[in-house]
């Protein structure tokens, strides 16, 4: 009897599956309220740590494209109006550097209609001497030597005959003279002894004289012959990587591509155009941007003085209202507002 009383009570005290879970679960319920409660205490009862502020760094403004304003060219007499100023993209392709390279060479054809050799010569010969002699020094400085040279030394017998001292003394002026005398003396013997006095005709002739190279006979060949070729001087390299026409920087590359471009009849006016611009407006250290009159054309705008009124001043020879480098000019360049240039020893 006492076995069963006892089986009972223990069977009341056992609770039942629900009751278990629920009790469970109003256990959990209570842990979590515990736990959010002092958490909200912990929270409330804790200073906020000071939130260090990071300085945002501004963009750095955007630089705009200078543009060309379009009249650029204004201050240039006879120069077309400029327009805004569109850089060529990286991936030009040839067909359009091509294009915009015959355009450039147009648009300068306008500009300097009367551009010519600026050595003064009656001849071959007196163009292959002034032509060595005008290494180092300016066309301005030989042109007013030669007179006195050619005078005393009028042909190629005469000068490989002549004392050089006497060279030197004449010369002197368009500095390294020494060095130029050996040249004029020893190109005047080779003519003498090698081509009867005649200066040749032939590119492969002509870079075997004395102090001839490439550059010296296009010139010759382009204004003594009428044969077309490219004379890649310092003007010349300076503007065709300006206009990206080439990446080259040695001579006889720049000269193979930019040939490549132009058809070979226009290769002689192309480098009187192009010297002509670098000597007037597009100079090496300060170029007349804002009175280029192919502005609109040119990748390097900018690069140079934009304002219109000083660009104005930095304008040379003719362009600048100065005399140029001939002392015999062309009739055309006279006309077109061209002065002469004035004799060795002028004030």
């Amino acid at each position: 009897m006492a076995k069963k009383v006892t089986a009972k009570k223990a069977a009341a005290k056992k609770p039942t599956g629900n009751q278990t879970a629920v009790k469970k679960t109003a256990a959990a319920e209570k842990t979590a309220a515990e736990k959010t409660a002092k958490t909200a205490d912990s929270t409330s009862a804790t200073k906020p740590a000071a939130v260090k502020k990071v300085p945002v760094r501004k963009a750095a403004p955007v630089k705009k494209a200078t543009v060309a304003p379009k009249k650029a060219a204004a201050a240039v007499k006879g120069a077309p109006a400029a327009q805004p100023v569109a850089a060529p993209p990286k991936g030009e392709s040839p067909t359009a550097l091509v294009r915009r390279a015959r355009r450039i060479n147009r648009e300068l054809a306008e500009v300097y209609p009367y551009a010519h050799p600026e050595l003064d010569f009656e001849n071959p010969f007196q163009l292959v001497v002034a032509t060595v002699l005008s290494a180092q020094t300016t066309d301005l400085r030989v042109n007013q030597t030669t007179p006195a040279l050619f005078a005393k030394y009028p042909t190629p017998e005469d000068l490989a005959a002549a004392n050089p001292e006497e060279v030197e003394e004449i010369l002197r002026p368009t500095g390294f003279f020494r060095a130029k005398t050996k040249s004029v003396i020893g190109l005047s013997k080779a003519l003498v002894e090698q081509f009867g006095g005649e200066v040749p005709g032939k590119l492969e002739d002509l870079v075997k004289l004395p102090g001839v190279g490439r550059k010296t006979a296009f010139v010759v060949l382009g204004n003594a012959f009428g044969r077309p070729g490219i004379t890649v001087d310092t003007h010349f390299q300076r503007l065709v990587r300006r206009w990206q026409w080439t990446a080259e920087t040695d001579p006889d590359k720049i000269e193979a591509a930019v040939g490549a471009l132009f058809p070979k009849s226009d290769w002689t006016d192309l480098s009187h155009h192009v010297i002509w611009h670098g000597r007037r407006i597009c100079h090496a250290r300060k170029p007349a941007c804002g009175a280029c009159p192919i502005a609109p054309l040119c990748p390097a705008y900018g690069e140079g003085e934009t304002d219109p009124e000083k660009a104005k001043k930095l304008l040379k020879y003719e362009k600048g209202g100065f005399p140029g480098q001939r002392l015999n000019p062309p009739q055309a360049y006279l006309d077109a507002g061209g002065k002469a240039a004035p004799p060795l020893g002028a004030a």
